[in-house]
């Protein structure tokens, strides 16, 4: 059974309305979102069918049936891409390695103005150069980054807007769970956060899924004070689930400067923090 696209389907049908969809509908409704025979008239697909999908007893819907009901949702590109791995047509990945290249390290420690550090599929971090160790210590601890978001107070200090980044951290994480293979570290954090934390929770349940692109983020570091950033996130294609995220501050601002500061600074010795990778 494929409880996993059934579950994805339901949370998107409750999120377009008819006028959205284009359908003209009068009379009293039980349910804001779409009805299922609604999804399926606009997918072109029977109401069994379609049941069934969300049900989780069809487990081998065609790309054509999967394309139809995404333009029927109006699925953005990564929740897209996220409901074809569930339904199992995307190609097998190589299997995610957490070995950073030396290439990759060179790289990163050649940014002049800039913080970067990457991440395996829970989140976790790989590999920092100077400025990038210094800019998240006072969020590295051995279980990772996403579990200091989530558990304790630390991160609700760091950043100033939290609940946008809780948001797009659990919709990254989200997408993760889709690769196939599945890293062995994403199903356990999932898990544990889903338990230990009721703002998790919250967010996993709403069923959310979205690539982390370019965000900004305003933070309060313990050593410089308040900085205002921009975060890109690309993927590494050489080593398929890993990710480079890279920290940038407006040339000629306080930001920037407190920012090329961290990299003179070293790594703060804070409780729990994990070694640079």
């Amino acid at each position: 059974m494929n409880q996993d696209l059934g579950a994805f389907l339901r949370a998107y049908r409750a999120r377009v309305t008819p006028q959205e969809a284009g359908l003209h509908t009068g009379g009293d409704r039980r349910v804001e979102g779409l009805r299922r025979e609604e999804v399926a008239v606009l997918a072109g697909v029977s109401a069994d069918y379609y049941t069934r999908l969300e049900q989780g007893r069809e487990r081998t819907p065609s790309a054509q049936v999967v394309d139809a009901l995404c333009t029927a949702l109006r699925l953005g590109p990564d929740a897209r891409l996220h409901a074809f791995r569930l339904a199992k047509l995307s190609p097998t990945a190589p299997e995610t390695v957490d070995q950073v290249s030396p290439e990759l390290r060179q790289m990163m420690d050649a940014f002049p103005h800039a913080a970067a550090y990457v991440t395996n599929p829970a989140f976790r971090v790989l590999a920092t150069n100077a400025a990038a160790a210094a800019l998240i210590a006072p969020l590295q601890r051995p279980e990772g980054i996403l579990s200091t978001i989530f558990l304790g107070d630390i991160a609700r200090d760091y950043y100033t807007n939290w609940d946008e980044v809780a948001r797009a951290s659990v919709g990254a994480l989200r997408l993760a769970t889709g690769f196939t293979p599945p890293h062995p570290d994403v199903a356990a954090l999932v898990t544990q956060l889903h338990r230990d934390s009721a703002d998790f929770r919250r967010l996993w349940d709403d069923q959310s899924v979205s690539g982390l692109t370019l965000t900004r983020k305003t933070i309060r570091h313990p050593e410089v004070g308040v900085l205002h950033l921009n975060y890109q996130t690309l993927d590494v294609r050489s080593a398929p689930g890993q990710q480079l995220t890279v920290v940038t501050a407006e040339p000629g601002s306080p930001s920037a400067d407190a920012l090329a500061l961290l990299a003179t600074l070293g790594t703060p010795a804070y409780p729990g923090r994990s070694c640079r990778g």
